[in-house]
């Protein structure tokens, strides 16, 4: 039985994740359900791109591709979709949403509901001569060596499909190729810009990639794109509890980001975020509550997926942010092993006392394409950003302090907890006490990390994790600069 927080703590505060206690882990650990919606050689002889999204009336939409090879465009690969009426506990056989006979190919599929119409937009690229490498400039929507910006849409919840092409209307002519960013596209719930729908685009101009916003103020009738901003590559955008939009960007060996203060149309200069490693891969990123209020607990809360290793595309990966992203301490590890792409949606309004999310992602070197939900209570995290503060040098074969800071952004008091470093093989660094926190407070603990005499001389990774109530927990990686022994 999965435990829920009292009634009277969730009208007060909302506290800032489940808690947790050492009986209810066991539960936590069960509540990821995995199951696979479409496996190379059946159907089709492979499957890539998922996208992922939940309609106004409750139905779960999973779309991807269907390939002939794992080839991208030009190909002749069609988009795919299944629907769940049950929250993603059974899903509907697979339908054809867009294919024709070769040449023609459409891929890397993007859902994006209109929550104000109900209207379902599925975004993809559309090819016959060239892809996104080779695409010629210009925007002539009936030029074959021009890859083409299409997009399908559904007003009968996904179960039929009408198609569009809007390549002349997004595409400056001096772009080369032009693909729309796979996962999940947004629409603007708050503010000055509320009810725009954008969609994130991936673009080449004069041999760079870059990234742009497509979006639209009257419900899809028209779009036009913004000013690109690189080098970019696939990208997602949300928006944040204080209005702007955040762009998220896949890049190695940290992910970029990038704001708007104008809904999308403009980016300050993409910058890495050196918490969310990334091998150049397609990720995805969320607000945990999108409808409420400004002013509520859980309105800075946003989530994000990726493969979190910088070396390639394994340790699939969830993060949580409580204040915006501005800092990810939790986080917890879906696949250690191949993963690709992944996308992620709220199956709830994410208010209540154990949401659950949505997760579509690549599995086993894309042999399957993986649906996954997972509740708050799975995360078992904490919102208290961990800061570590290396040293100048830690010599081999000594002890040196090492400075660890942990700041509550619970709005309910923490109880006394502790902290330990994770270290290579042979280091030692005793768990050290975490005084009691109460909202905004932060306290500095010394951990004494002691180095082998034998260690060979450079970096090392470290892992500061944060433990409190039992199971509940926050992290921060740090590097620190080994020396060889006096």
């Amino acid at each position: 039985m999965q435990r829920r927080l009292p009634l009277a703590a969730l009208a007060a505060a909302l506290a800032v994740t489940a808690a947790l206690t050492p009986s209810a882990h066991g539960a936590a650990a069960r509540a990821l359900t995995s199951q696979d919606l479409a496996t190379a050689g059946t159907g089709s002889p492979h499957y890539r791109i998922p996208a992922l999204a939940k309609t106004t009336k409750g139905t779960l939409l999973a779309s991807y591709d269907a390939r002939p090879t794992l080839a991208d465009l030009p190909g002749n690969i069609g988009v795919v979709i299944r629907r769940s009426t049950d929250g993603g506990t059974t899903w509907q056989p697979q339908r054809i949403v867009r294919k024709d006979p070769a040449p023609q190919g459409y891929g890397d599929p993007s859902l994006l509901v209109d929550r104000e119409t109900g209207r379902i937009f599925l975004f993809y690229a559309a090819s016959v001569n060239q892809g996104f490498a080779g695409s010629a400039t210009g925007n002539d929507e009936s030029d074959p060596d021009v890859l083409q910006a299409d997009y399908s849409y559904s007003d009968d919840d996904g179960l039929t499909w009408k198609h569009e092409r809007i390549t002349a209307d997004i595409k400056n002519p001096a772009w080369g190729g032009v693909f729309a960013a796979s996962g999940e596209g947004i629409q603007v719930r708050h503010g000055t810009y509320k009810g725009r729908l954008i969609q994130q685009y991936a673009i080449r101009r004069d041999g760079t990639n870059y990234a742009v916003s497509a979006y639209s103020d009257d419900h899809g009738a028209t779009w036009r794109t913004g000013t690109p901003v690189g080098p970019g590559d696939e990208n997602k955008t949300v928006e944040l509890s204080d209005g702007r939009i955040m762009l998220n960007n896949r890049a190695a060996p940290y992910r970029t980001v990038a704001y708007s203060t104008d809904g999308g149309a403009t980016y300050s200069p993409l910058k890495q975020d050196t918490e969310l490693p990334d091998p150049a891969n397609n990720g995805s990123i969320t607000r945990f509550a999108p409808n409420v209020a400004a002013s509520h607990p859980r309105a800075s809360w946003l989530l994000f997926s990726n493969t979190a290793n910088s070396a390639g595309r394994s340790n699939l990966t969830v993060r949580l942010s409580c204040d915006n992203g501005e800092n990810w301490p939790i986080r917890r590890t879906v696949e250690s092993g191949s993963a690709g792409y992944s996308t992620l949606t709220p199956l709830t309004d994410g208010t209540g006392a154990n949401p659950r999310m949505g997760l579509l992602w690549e599995r086993d070197n894309y042999r399957h394409i993986t649906y996954s939900s997972f509740d708050l209570q799975w995360l078992a995290g904490v919102c208290a950003p961990v800061t570590v503060t290396p040293p100048a040098s830690l010599p081999a074969g000594a002890t040196t302090s090492v400075s660890v800071r942990i700041v509550s952004q619970n709005d309910a008091p923490l109880p006394a907890g502790s902290v330990s470093l994770r270290l290579p093989a042979g280091y030692g660094a005793p768990a050290v006490a975490v005084p009691a926190l109460d909202p905004g407070e932060g306290a500095t603990v010394k951990v004494p990390v002691s180095v082998p005499g034998g260690a060979a001389a450079g970096s090392v990774k470290a892992t500061a994790d944060y433990q409190v109530r039992g199971s509940q927990h926050a992290y921060g990686d740090s590097t620190f600069t080994v020396t060889a022994a006096s």
